[in-house]
């Protein structure tokens, strides 16, 4: 008899037809209030599952004896409970690596289009307000020389990093859980104290993922040592910034400006007030949001699922 799985995310044809030659599959192209039954109940009988975007919680999980092994799409895994996972012996695959590039141009462009106020002056110009030349009302800030910190240095940051220090000549400091002797040595990055890097950096990158020992580990007081040009750009997750702190340190202009792929509540919602802020960048979590990334995360996540439920070594597991 066939293993049964659960799919939550919509995937590529091949990839579902994969899938369905090899295994009894449940799918749901997302979970919705409508269907959030149905998910459950398809769960109780469930060899593995597959998805992403979806907070999977232990009460999800009590109810699926069978379960072996998820999959989830995505590198972070803040949706699921570790521990538990760790308790019940399951297998919980993820897919760092094939997101990196991606991921890097992502915060780059955030970077650059802070800096220049690119989304800002594109809006001036399609609203019909340039009349003439502009004037040090619409200037914004140099990136090239400029000053990187980079609090976390895995893989991401690096790729950040080499951007930076390649293409823009910015001298590299780092803030991490244990210093980077390759960033050392290939990008001449320095390793400093958090303290250090927050009052130095001319932007300043979240580059970590969330868990309890950095949950809202931005906050005022992080802000408050920034630089009053510093940009603060989150690519991340957003449970990892006090937003209203952020919120605050921008209208004061505490900090220059923000760029932002990640919020506390997501879509972020109408009455958000960084939604009014001319100085910050608002970018719906696209990190990896490319036809080719986002396709080899999915093939790499059915990867790792059919690996799991076959016995087989997993390619990238979490827990």
């Amino acid at each position: 008899m066939k293993q049964r799985v659960v799919v939550y995310k919509k995937l590529p044809e091949a990839l579902a037809q994969r899938l369905q030659s090899e295994f009894d599959v449940s799918w749901f192209d997302r979970v919705t209030e409508a269907n959030r039954a149905d998910f459950i109940a398809a769960l109780k009988t469930a060899h593995g599952m597959i998805g992403a975007s979806l907070p999977i919680t232990n009460a999800m999980l009590e109810g699926a004896p069978e379960l072996k092994i998820a999959s989830t799409i995505s590198v972070g895994v803040d949706n699921f409970d570790l521990e538990y996972f760790r308790q019940r012996g399951l297998m919980l695959a993820h897919t760092p690596g094939v997101l990196t590039e991606a991921t890097a141009d992502t915060i780059f462009a955030l970077i650059l289009s802070t800096a220049r106020r690119v989304v800002e002056l594109a809006g001036y110009v399609k609203a019909g307000q340039w009349k003439g030349s502009i004037g040090e009302a619409q200037f914004g800030v140099n990136v090239h020389g400029k000053t990187l910190g980079l609090i976390g240095m895995g893989r991401i940051g690096s790729a950040v990093a080499r951007r930076a220090h390649h293409g823009f000549g910015m001298p590299i400091l780092y803030h991490n859980t244990r210093p980077n002797p390759e960033a050392e040595r290939e990008l001449d990055a320095r390793y400093v104290s958090k303290e250090e890097l927050l009052a130095q950096a001319d932007f300043v990158c979240l580059m970590l993922p969330l868990m309890p020992a950095t949950e809202r580990m931005i906050g005022a007081r992080e802000f408050g040592i920034m630089k009053r040009s510093a940009i603060f750009i989150n690519a991340s997750r957003g449970r990892i910034v006090d937003e209203a702190a952020l919120i605050r340190a921008l209208q004061d202009k505490t900090i220059y400006g923000a760029g932002l792929d990640v919020f506390e509540v997501e879509p972020l919602p109408v009455e958000s007030p960084l939604l009014t802020l001319s100085n910050v960048v608002a970018l719906p979590h696209i990190g990896s949001a490319t036809h080719e990334t986002r396709l080899a995360m999915a093939e790499l996540a059915v990867t790792n699922l059919i690996a799991g439920l076959r016995g087989e070594p997993v390619p990238h597991l979490a827990v």
